[in-house]
């Protein structure tokens, strides 16, 4: 059975997109047939990310609005087997999604795929809320910042409340963590949170924690998932989170590369 994702944050620039791309790579490189959906109406960046923004033709919009079949819009990636891109428009704006719409192109893409992701906006507009209202999995994305925590936290109140699942009495929407640009050395000088104490205030399981590396920089310019730069610390530490949500027992080793073996241990007792 098909399960949807969604990758989430209140805040913006805190990798969603990056995350998307890295996420939806590494569960194809494990033989699930993979989608990816961009609900960033307006802006569509996830084509870029991926390397394909020069073969959209129709997208995500066309699709619910009858104007394109779902084949016609989704691009199969040219590095990746089983993985697959629905780009969205940047000519409309998100008032084009509509809940029935989403949901027809959902239940589409369950026939088909293992995994539908979707790259949610950041907040809590009507992109976002179209993004996480069908889900059965959120990753909340997480810089190691205040601003970045508490827009997370709203966001957590949202899925609990707002989601399908929610609405109608169902089991809840399973949240994990997903902390992207962490540096231990920042976080030794007091200028960014601790893991603890970002997972004391969200009080959700830690799925993964991805370094701050140049290397998601270089990947992005080049059209490149971070994830298939297996010699960068951040393309591991994505690889490593696709490890533990399907299920996998593997050290956080990215939190402090001196100090690995006692923060795995604190870590795996938080979550």
């Amino acid at each position: 059975m098909s399960k949807i994702i969604v990758m989430t944050s209140g805040k913006g620039g805190v990798g969603k997109t990056t995350s998307s791309a890295a996420f939806a790579t590494g569960l194809a490189l494990r033989g699930f047939k993979t989608v990816v959906i961009d609900f960033d109406v307006g802006l569509r960046n996830l084509d870029l990310v991926m390397g394909c923004e020069r073969r959209v033709v129709f997208d995500f919009i066309n699709v619910i609005n009858g104007e394109a079949k779902l084949n016609q819009a989704l691009i199969k990636d040219k590095r990746i087997e089983n993985l697959y891109i629905l780009p969205t428009s940047q000519t409309r704006d998100k008032d084009a999604l509509s809940r029935d719409g989403v949901e027809k192109v959902l239940n589409e893409l369950s026939k088909e795929f293992d995994y539908i992701l979707c790259d949610s906006p950041a907040g809590i507009e009507r992109g976002a809320l179209m993004s996480l209202y069908f889900a059965d999995h959120a990753i909340i994305v997480t810089n190691p910042e205040v601003s970045s925590v508490r827009d997370s936290d709203r966001i957590l109140g949202v899925l609990n409340s707002r989601s399908r699942r929610a609405e109608q009495g169902l089991e809840p929407v399973t949240q994990q963590l997903l902390l992207t640009r962490y540096d231990p050395d920042r976080v030794e000088r007091g200028e960014m949170l601790k893991v603890d104490d970002v997972l004391e205030i969200l009080a959700i399981p830690l799925l993964g924690v991805v370094p701050e590396s140049q290397a998601v920089l270089r990947a992005s310019n080049v059209g490149m998932p971070v994830i298939l730069d297996e010699a960068s610390n951040a393309g591991q530490a994505y690889m490593d989170a696709v490890g533990r949500f399907l299920g996998e027992d593997i050290d956080h080793r990215f939190v402090n590369p001196q100090k690995k073996g006692l923060f795995s241990r604190l870590l795996r007792r938080s979550a």
